[in-house]
């Protein structure tokens, strides 16, 4: 992916809203930067120049940023994450090795926000390929700051991660009960071996007497089973009317005559899905935002 574009879009939405003396340092630093040494010193007190506020996104600007590259959403993007980010971008480097090498040192040193700064930016970042056990690594983080930069609103893992690190950021997000609506390609990354993880999970849960986000029964629709299909019943009889609701839109999901007959005898629930007013978005939202 040429990274031109983004690079030229991420100035374009960065420079109107920060400082003058940010701006001039900023265009100091990119059209002067010939070492490796350089651009940690500039990475490292990026946020001095720029600030850290919350970038003014318009419906364009988001739009203009999904056309770029599919996935990428800056709505909650701040000043000094585009900032570095374009140095990031702008690593002087001759190989795709020496690029990695630079980027990895920098990953060693980074502090938590630099972390989940350089999380969010592997979808924009050359030679993509080559960030897998970067991105892998990030799965693995205990910091929510850093895990929410590589999980959510992130198409890289989507894109690239393969399925057992895919499943283990899916699995970790509902144990850590971080928004599953958020990532981004969760339904055509579903598999089966995710949607058993969930229902053992589900299991653990009831048995504990312990809640269980309805987002979860997102992973299992398509792989409805006669065995498993009991599942969903149970998940029917709650006394929440969100948990009916991700029964019935997993239900929906699913080509196993008995789900059809299961959600046959739930028709408010069916029009309600026919209709558009309940999806895995509002579910997710209300479920999180509770």
């Amino acid at each position: 992916m040429p990274t031109a574009p983004i690079s030229e879009y991420l100035l374009r939405i960065l420079l109107p809203q920060i400082p003058a003396p940010g701006v001039t340092w900023l265009q100091n630093q990119l059209n002067n930067l010939k070492a490796e040494k350089e651009f940690y010193l500039a990475f490292s007190v990026a946020s001095r120049f720029t600030g850290k506020k919350k970038l003014n996104l318009t419906e364009a600007d988001l739009l203009e940023a999904e056309t770029l590259r599919p996935g990428f959403n800056p709505a909650s993007w701040t000043a000094d994450q585009v900032a570095r980010t374009l140095l990031v971008l702008a690593i002087p480097h001759e190989t795709p090795e020496a690029y990695v090498a630079t980027l990895n040192r920098v990953f060693s040193t980074a502090d938590l926000n630099e972390l989940a700064t350089l999380y969010a930016s592997l979808p924009l970042l050359p030679y993509p390929e080559h960030h897998v056990k970067r991105a892998a690594e990030g799965v693995r983080t205990t910091m929510t700051q850093v895990f929410d930069a590589i999980a959510l609103h992130n198409p890289y893992p989507h894109d690239y991660l393969p399925q057992e690190a895919w499943n283990q950021l899916v699995v970790k997000s509902v144990f850590n009960v971080r928004p599953l609506y958020q990532i981004y390609g969760l339904d055509n990354r579903r598999n089966e071996a995710l949607a058993q993880i969930a229902i053992d999970y589900a299991h653990e849960r009831w048995a504990a007497g312990r809640t269980l986000t309805p987002e979860l029964w997102r992973l299992v629709g398509p792989f409805l089973s006669p065995e498993n299909i009991k599942n969903i019943e149970k998940l029917l009889q709650s006394p929440e009317e969100i948990q009916h609701q991700a029964a019935a839109l997993a239900l929906s999901e699913s080509n196993l005559p008995e789900a059809r007959e299961l959600l046959a005898k739930q028709p408010n629930l069916t029009a309600a899905i026919q209709a558009g007013n309940i999806t895995w978005q509002t579910i997710g939202e209300s479920a999180y935002h509770a």
